[in-house]
């Protein structure tokens, strides 16, 4: 028996067994990039809470004894910045060269080093951080940072490129000028130039913690157990050649952290050691303290990615809070009302902001702020 099929359903069987295959090596793609992201934490997290010993990794990425470090040269700097003896904090802001703005709400709100010496009768010293402009915006923009710092002088810049890949050379930058012109300081913070910084409750805890003289303190928003990122589309991506291990040592994010003044020197100390060609700078502060044994402290009130809710009750104990640029004037002054204290006064002032803090911060879905604890600090 002769069989007949017509064109029209041919094509339309192959039409259905060429979508059906498409569809399977998609999902085989999407499922293999979800393996592979859950088998790397898998990894790390195994490796962070079974094994945690990193001594082969620094051994690994150790500079042989003839080999020097990159000193690059300043082409700004301020070296009476810290004449001073009593300076509570080295406050050290990473911005880049095109960020006029940003700097300048800075040097009006919790920068500046004139509020804190009146208001919180505290010796702070603020200096903005930077290398030089791209090829492509040339000397013009270079110019202008002469000026800025002309005005207000609180930059200090080196002659390297300003760029995310040299984000590890503005940490060497930060503990080389600390070592060398303010190693009395007895705290040092790193921040980014978009976050913001309660300084009054800031300057209140670091000043606590000078009274008994704390060491070996380095305290902010901890990454235990992290991966590295190994998918080429990432910003944070890292060659098996230049990081080969499942996990990097617990660090803090680079937004903002502070340390003591006996760290920064051994922090120093341990970068001039190592290889610093992993342009993670956050990740490479991580390795330099493994080395010398200290282990970050996680503080609830240090914020992650997102930026913290806007309620008085959050700013009461707000430490930092990430990604503001248009708003950072108006929360300023939001944050720093003396009114602000009086919220939570009393018994049903501290149930309010108890019960606000939850709904705020204990959520379903992940935001990267303050974790669900604070709520109960």
């Amino acid at each position: 028996m002769r069989i007949f099929v017509s064109g029209r359903r041919v094509k339309k069987c192959q039409f259905i067994h060429l979508f059906a295959t498409c569809f399977i090596l998609s999902l085989m793609f999407f499922w293999e990039l979800i393996d592979n992201n859950i088998v790397s934490h898998m990894k790390s997290y195994s490796y962070r809470y079974l094994i945690n010993s990193y001594n082969f990794v620094n051994d690994t990425l150790s500079l042989k004894p003839s080999s020097e470090g990159t000193h690059h040269p300043y082409l700004i700097n301020h070296k009476e910045k810290c004449q001073a003896q009593d300076v509570l904090l080295l406050l050290f802001i990473k911005t880049a060269p095109g960020n006029y703005h940003r700097r300048s709400v800075i040097r009006k709100t919790w920068g500046s080093e004139e509020y804190v010496r009146s208001q919180l009768k505290a010796n702070i010293k603020t200096l903005f951080v930077l290398g030089t402009p791209s090829p492509l915006k040339g000397d013009e923009l270079q110019r202008k940072l002469v000026w800025e710092d002309q005005m207000y002088n609180d930059i200090i810049q080196q002659d390297f490129v300003d760029s995310f890949y040299n984000l590890t050379r503005k940490l060497l930058m930060q503990f080389n000028w600390a070592y060398t012109f303010c190693p009395h300081a007895k705290f040092l913070m790193t921040a980014d130039d978009d976050i913001f910084i309660h300084m009054t409750n800031l300057i209140e805890y670091l000043q606590s913690l000078a009274q008994i003289g704390v060491q070996d303190f380095w305290v902010g928003r901890v990454h235990r157990g992290a991966p590295p990122i190994r998918a080429k589309s990432s910003k944070y991506y890292v060659p098996y050649e230049m990081y080969q291990w499942p996990a990097y040592p617990d660090y803090t994010a680079g937004a903002a952290y502070v340390i003591s003044g006996d760290v920064a020197a051994k922090i120093y100390e341990a970068s001039q050691t190592l290889n610093s060609s992993l342009y993670i700078d956050d990740v490479f502060m991580g390795l330099c303290a493994n080395k010398i044994g200290i282990v970050p402290q996680y503080h609830v009130f240090f914020s992650g990615e997102g930026k913290a809710p806007y309620h008085p009750c959050i700013y009461e104990k707000m430490m930092t809070s990430h990604g503001h640029v248009q708003d950072l004037q108006d929360l300023w002054r939001d944050a720093t009302d003396p009114k602000v204290k009086n919220v939570s006064k009393g018994f049903w002032g501290q149930i309010y902001c108890r019960l606000v803090k939850i709904f705020l911060l204990c959520k379903l879905t992940y935001e990267d702020t303050y974790p669900c604890r604070a709520a109960f600090v």
